[in-house]
């Protein structure tokens, strides 16, 4: 039986782990990819021509539970023992980080959808070590200008492993309730109530005008006396 596959056809190989035959043994090596199956019969494959096969299989078999997390504003699927990288968390190599935000669970067929998160859903993981990314250069030019700048940026992250999914039982860190607010006094009645105490008529126009400006009262540099006192006993 060939292992090589034709154009356009599945391998021999990839059709017999299609079936759902159980994979009991991996060993990868430079060139080939040995399987032993349930029946204890081995069978060797190209592993640059069916390795993305095998690591769909093989990830479906072994995890068959996973999440969809926000971590650090982003979004992840995860499963058990996974390494990811993030963005930079805080906290020391070694010690363990909680995840809330769950999206969603799979395990076993059944798929639970949050909205938008799911309740008391956790995932914990432990953080292995702080790192940066690769180099990204950014380049900006402008033509017939005599402009060009260079630059480099690498992110910082963090490699986590993912310890356990946990669908429910989790506690939420309780958030803060906001204090209520305080109800403003109401100002309008306190004006009027002033404004009746006051005797107006024996005031000059620039005191009526500088009482009409702390009112509020609009045009009040045209009016005359009366016109004043008017407008401030309303």
């Amino acid at each position: 039986m060939s292992v090589f596959k034709k154009k356009g056809q599945k391998s021999p190989f990839a059709k017999m782990i299609c079936k759902g035959l159980k994979v009991l043994k991996l060993e990868k090596k430079l060139l080939f990819i040995k399987i032993v199956n349930s029946e204890e019969k081995c069978i060797i494959a190209p592993a640059f021509s069916l390795r993305r096969c095998i690591h769909k299989v093989l990830i479906r078999k072994t995890n068959s539970m996973y999440a969809i997390v926000e971590i650090a504003g982003q979004q992840f699927k995860v499963a058990k023992d996974q390494k990811v990288y993030v963005h930079r968390l805080q906290g020391e190599e070694g010690s363990k980080v909680t995840f809330d935000n769950v999206l969603l669970v799979g395990e076993n067929g059944n798929i639970t959808i949050g909205a938008p998160a799911i309740e008391g859903a956790s995932v914990t993981a432990k953080i292995l070590g702080h790192l940066k990314g690769d180099k990204v250069i950014v380049f900006k030019k402008k033509r017939r200008k005599g402009y060009k700048k260079k630059n480099g940026h690498r992110q910082y992250l963090s490699e986590i492993q993912i310890e356990s999914i946990a669908a429910s039982g989790a506690k939420k860190t309780a958030k803060k309730e906001a204090a209520p607010k305080k109800e403003a006094a109401p100002k309008k009645a306190e004006v009027k109530e002033s404004a009746a105490t006051v005797d107006y008529s024996s005031m000059t126009v620039a005191e009526l005008k500088a009482a009409a400006k702390e009112a509020g009262i609009k045009g009040y540099t045209s009016l005359k006396k009366a016109e004043l006192i008017e407008a401030l006993t309303k």
